[in-house]
């Protein structure tokens, strides 16, 4: 018999708002609120606009728990929608951050217009039920005072408006900058990108230059003295409206799709014959029917199609691929079908996500989010032991351990006389990989669970297998 978790855990992400914090029960996600923002709740679900965001799901379904379950010194606790995999913004393509970014104005432009406001404009107040944004920090609206700004323009900025800029006017990918800094890219550091000519590229001078030389001006002044000028100054309600249509105006602008790569026409390039995709799709369609999971995990998903043949039978899928101009192409697909159950991620699976952020644990690591009942791992294994130098050995226990126990792991042995395989063995010295061999990685199968189903490819030098972990 299964014991239900009834024990209460803080999330290690939700500290930096003194006025509230999330906990997690067993399935449940709860927020507890102190006085303050316990009357901003209730001001908040009183007013059509926040019912209409949420009815639509653009904000995560909220409610109020009563009497109040959480021993703590909270004046109110709410219970959120659960979204099924928690993501990084550096885990997004372009298209993904950007519509992230609009999602965030329109629902901040909602709220002014009903006297609200957000209290930050973080990437991360935003997640994903596959390809649709949600709006997830109920916590962050608060009644909006005339005279002051929007308190969330810097975290906008530097997470979500700033890597848009590097990406659609420099042509550099935003996801190393963001997961090297939690708080996002600093203004100085976008002022040395855009000096010379490129301080004039669409949203540079504005939302870069000048808010740097505003922060300059103001970094002596107390917050107290800075509300005072603009308050005297004019600054309104309707200023901070035209300050939100001017950044969705800029960033709809933005819309940069990336070049093709080495993996963006795969399906046409890869060594696949027809009847070596028809033998996979059916391997993959059987297995996914004989689990019947909740969860599922696509490593290694290129445009998705096995992704979409999990989607069927699974509530929920992750589709992890390295390449960012693919998974861009795959979630402009997604959410032009309004799928909501596959969500595209962009990872180097050789350099899963760490932990980030206060103490490495704010944010995080994949591994710690990515359980799932069954893990596809399709034409992978070689990229990683052979292109990566991995040892077999460790592929084959991390992707057991992504799997759950009693779940699927359903991977492709790619033979070291494939023609992939040939390529990439064709860069390292001889002998390097001895026992890259197929009887030595069904050997390593077996260890973590038991082999259920086989199959070889047409073509014969390609094997499927679906092993039950922990079987």
């Amino acid at each position: 018999m299964t014991v239900p978790d009834t024990a209460l855990r803080v999330d290690p992400g939700s500290f930096r708002d003194p006025g509230n914090r999330v906990y997690h029960r067993g399935a449940e996600v709860l927020r507890g609120l102190d006085e303050r923002s316990a009357r901003d709740w209730q001001a908040l679900s009183a007013t059509d606009f926040f019912r209409d965001l949420t009815a639509a799901g653009h904000v995560v379904g909220t409610e109020e728990l009563t009497p109040t379950p959480v021993d703590a010194p909270w004046a109110a606790v709410l219970r959120h929608d659960r979204i099924p995999f928690v993501s990084h913004p550096y885990e997004w393509s372009y298209a993904m951050l950007r519509d992230a970014a609009l999602l965030h104005l329109d629902v901040l432009r909602a709220a002014l217009n009903a006297g609200f406001t957000t209290k930050d404009g973080s990437a991360y107040n935003v997640q994903w039920r596959g390809a649709r944004p949600v709006f997830i920090d109920v916590g962050s609206f608060e009644a909006h005072r005339d005279g002051e700004p929007w308190a969330g323009y810097r975290q906008f900025c530097q997470t979500l408006l700033y890597p848009l800029l590097i990406q659609a006017h420099l042509g550099l990918d935003f996801q190393p900058f963001l997961r090297a800094r939690v708080d996002g890219v600093e203004p100085d550091q976008m002022r040395r990108l855009f000096a010379g000519t490129r301080r004039w590229r669409a949203g540079v001078p504005t939302h870069v230059h000048l808010h740097g030389a505003m922060q300059a001006r103001n970094a002596r002044a107390s917050t107290s003295d800075v509300r005072a000028q603009l308050r005297a100054a004019g600054f309104s309600r309707e200023l901070a409206l035209a300050t939100v249509r001017g950044l969705t105006r800029l960033i709809r602008r933005l819309d940069h799709r990336p070049g093709d790569t080495h993996w963006s026409d795969y399906q046409r390039t890869c060594a696949y014959s027809v009847p070596d995709r028809q033998v996979k799709e059916a391997f993959v369609d059987r297995a996914m029917a004989a689990t019947a999971p909740g969860s599922a995990l696509d490593l290694g998903a290129n445009d998705g199609r096995y992704a979409r043949i999990a989607a069927r039978h699974a509530a929920h899928v992750v589709a992890v691929e390295q390449d960012p101009a693919v998974v861009d192409a795959l979630y402009r697909a997604l959410r032009d079908e309004g799928e909501q159950r596959i969500l595209p991620l962009v990872m180097d699976l050789a350099d899963p996500t760490p932990g980030g952020g206060w103490r490495g644990v704010e944010r995080a690591a994949f591994a710690d989010r990515a359980r799932a009942d069954v893990v596809l791992a399709l034409a992978v294994t070689h990229h990683l032991a052979i292109g990566r130098n991995v040892p077999l050995p460790e592929v084959v226990d991390q992707l057991a351990v992504l799997t759950e126990t009693g779940g699927s792991l359903v991977v492709e042995f790619v033979h070291p006389d494939d023609p992939m395989a040939r390529r990439l063995l064709a860069n390292k010295p001889d002998g390097l990989f001895p026992d890259y061999r197929p009887e030595v990685f069904e050997a390593l199968l077996a260890r973590h669970g038991r082999v259920v189903a086989r199959a070889e490819l047409p073509s014969g030098t390609r094997t499927l297998h679906q092993v039950v972990v922990g079987g």
